[in-house]
C-alpha cells in the first residue's frame, strides 16, 4: 500500500539526491547514544562480554517499544486478510482474528464502561460469562462483516490526537471503487498489556461504546446479566451460523 522509500526510487538527472529516511537518521542517533552509554558503562569496570551484551541488546529493546498505532496496524492487516479468505469456514476465520482482536482491544474495560456502575453488582461467574460472550460477539462481528474481498484497503493515518491520557489513532477503510474513505478511529489506552483500544469512533466521532450502552443497559434492566448474555449469544449464533459457543 505504500511506495518505495525515497532512497530506493533512484535519482533523476538534475534532481537533488534523496534525503536519508528519517527512520535511519533516528537509528543513527540512537546508535550514537548507545555507544556513549556503553562507554560510560564500560568505564565502571564492566567486563568486555557484558559490554558487548549491552551494546547488542539495548538498541533492540529501544526499537521494540510499541506505539499506540501498532495494534491497529495489525488489526487492519488481519481485516484485509479476513476479506481475502471469506470462502474459508467461519470457525477458521474466527480463530485467525481472535488473537489480533485480543491484542488490539481491552475488551474487559470496554464491557465495564458499557455496563457502568452495575458491573460491580454482577456476580463474578456471570461477569466471566458475560465477558466471554462479549468477546465472541466482537470477534464474530469482524469475521462476518469482513468476509467479502471487495478490494478495500485499510490504513492508519499519521495524525493522532490526545484525549487526556488516551491517544486517538485515526484509521480509514478505503474502498476500491474510489468512494470516499470511511473513518474508523480508535481510542487507545496504555495499560499492563500495552496500548489497547477502549473505544471505537465510527466516522471519527460516534462512540461505539455509547451506542451499545443503551442497548446493553435496557437488557440489564429487563432481566439482569443472564438476559444480556442470552441476547449476545443469540447474536453470535446468527453471525457464526451456530459455530461459536464461548
Amino acid at each position: 500500500m505504500t511506495g518505495l522509500p525515497p532512497s530506493a526510487r533512484g535519482t533523476a538527472p538534475g534532481h537533488p539526491k534523496p534525503q536519508t529516511p528519517v527512520f535511519w537518521r533516528v537509528n543513527s542517533r540512537r546508535a550514537a547514544r548507545t555507544q556513549a552509554a556503553a562507554r560510560r558503562w564500560g568505564s565502571r569496570g564492566r567486563s568486555p562480554l557484558a559490554l558487548l551484551f549491552f551494546a547488542l541488546f539495548f538498541p533492540i529493546a529501544a526499537l521494540a517499544q510499541p506505539t499506540p498505532a501498532a495494534p491497529i496496524e495489525a488489526l487492519n492487516t488481519a481485516l484485509e486478510n479476513a476479506e481475502k479468505t471469506g470462502s474459508l469456514p467461519f470457525r477458521q476465520r474466527y480463530d485467525a482474528l481472535a488473537p489480533v482482536v485480543d491484542h488490539a482491544f481491552n475488551l474487559s474495560q470496554i464491557l465495564q464502561t458499557i455496563v457502568g456502575l452495575r458491573w460491580a453488582q454482577i456476580p463474578p461467574d456471570q461477569q466471566a460469562k458475560l465477558l466471554a460472550v462479549f468477546r465472541a460477539f466482537t470477534i464474530s462481528s469482524y469475521a462476518a462483516n469482513f468476509s467479502t474481498d471487495a478490494g478495500n484497503s485499510f490504513r492508519v493515518l499519521p495524525e493522532t490526537r490526545s484525549v487526556g491520557a488516551d491517544v486517538v489513532v485515526e484509521s480509514e477503510i478505503v474502498p476500491k471503487q474510489g468512494d470516499d474513505p470511511i473513518r474508523m478511529d480508535y481510542v487507545m489506552r496504555n495499560g499492563t498489556a500495552g496500548w489497547q483500544a477502549v473505544d471505537v469512533l465510527q466516522l471519527g466521532t460516534i462512540s461505539q461504546a455509547a451506542v451499545q450502552r443503551s442497548d446493553f443497559r435496557a437488557l440489564l434492566n429487563d432481566g439482569g446479566a443472564p438476559k444480556l448474555i442470552e441476547s449476545l449469544q443469540q447474536k453470535v449464533d446468527t453471525l457464526s451460523g451456530n459455530t461459536i459457543k464461548p
